[in-house]
């Protein structure tokens, strides 16, 4: 799918804003410009055959790097398989089980890393560069990632069922869980517009559909001709595993329309719909997203170089894996 260069946005940072709980300053958009240089490159092909294979793995690969960051800091443990005895994969988490995916992609883009570079790019910046790409091959705006990160020799399972944010979550609770990693209210919303695109369980949303808070009854911020139209494909027991688009409107292509949708109660999530009922300064930023593009990529850009800084193991922490999958 072609888009004009036009429609892109690029910014460009070379040292990060300083955060809680990073270490910005190891991190630099040209970290591997000797190591490896053509490592950006590398990753980017791989990528772009991927999408162009499944357009839903653009957003896969994005989630990834969510799903990452939100447990033990952006280190590539969502990667790491079970290994009895010392690691518990997080890939067995309620957030992550039977949904995270994307993996072989990794995998691919790694292989073809090993053979240009051997353990020179970790797979926690494999994840963020792979996220990058995936935003820009869908529409999205484009900028400089930060790199430098290495990758972990532990996972962490506890913080990902606990850490990364549910769709049934309150609006202070999802809010919450922003701020634990330092982030803040702007980061939330804007980085919420990743549902731009990819596709989301029937099992995500069905109370919204049948019984939102215990009384049988659905929930009264989803529109109902949007929510009859949910129902054909997701009934009350069964269906789990239906897919349906987050954004109906341009469901492959990354834009404002995620909070367009909000805005006349067509967020297909609860935790999509409270940014719009249940925060006046959450509302009034999905009201300026919605408004323009340009502005949310603007913020979307700067929150992604914010969310992918959280925690990175730098200078001696941690390693460069061989294979994503496992320690070395």
């Amino acid at each position: 799918m072609a888009f004009s260069m036009s429609s892109f946005i690029i910014v460009s940072f070379v040292l990060l804003t300083t955060m809680p709980c990073s270490s910005s300053a190891s991190l630099s958009p040209h970290y591997y410009d000797h190591t490896c240089p053509r490592a950006q490159q590398i990753v980017k092909s791989v990528v772009a055959k991927a999408v162009a294979k499944e357009a839903r793995m653009a957003a896969s690969l994005l989630r990834l790097l969510f799903h990452d960051c939100f447990a033990q800091g952006c280190d590539a443990s969502i990667l790491l398989d079970n290994k009895t005895g010392s690691i518990v994969s997080e890939k067995g988490s309620n957030p992550n089980r039977n949904s995270a995916r994307g993996f072989e992609v990794v995998d691919a883009i790694k292989s073809a890393l090993e053979e240009a570079c051997p353990q020179t790019v970790s797979c926690a910046d494999i994840l963020v560069i792979a996220a990058r790409d995936s935003v820009v091959l869908t529409g999205g705006p484009n900028w400089e990632v930060p790199l430098g990160r290495r990758d972990s020799r532990t996972a962490s399972i506890s913080e990902s069922n606990n850490g990364i944010p549910a769709p049934n979550n309150t609006f202070q609770t999802i809010l919450n869980k922003w701020q634990q990693v330092g982030l803040d209210l702007t980061d939330l919303v804007s980085l919420s517009g990743c549902h731009s695109i990819g596709l989301v369980r029937c099992t995500s949303f069905r109370q919204r559909l049948y019984n939102q808070s215990g009384n049988g009854q659905p929930d009264a911020a989803l529109d109902d001709a949007y929510a009859d139209r949910l129902r054909t494909n997701c009934p009350k027991s069964g269906g789990d595993n239906n897919l349906f688009p987050l954004d109906y409107v341009t469901p492959r292509r990354f834009d404002n329309y995620y909070f367009k949708n909000i805005l006349v109660s067509k967020g297909i999530l609860n935790s999509d719909q409270v940014l719009f009922t249940k925060s006046k300064a959450s509302a009034d930023l999905v009201k300026k997203y919605a408004e323009s593009n340009q502005v949310f990529f603007q913020q979307f850009t700067k929150s992604m170089i914010n969310m992918a800084n959280i925690s990175p193991l730098t200078g001696s922490k941690g390693e460069v894996r061989k294979n994503c999958r496992r320690v070395n």
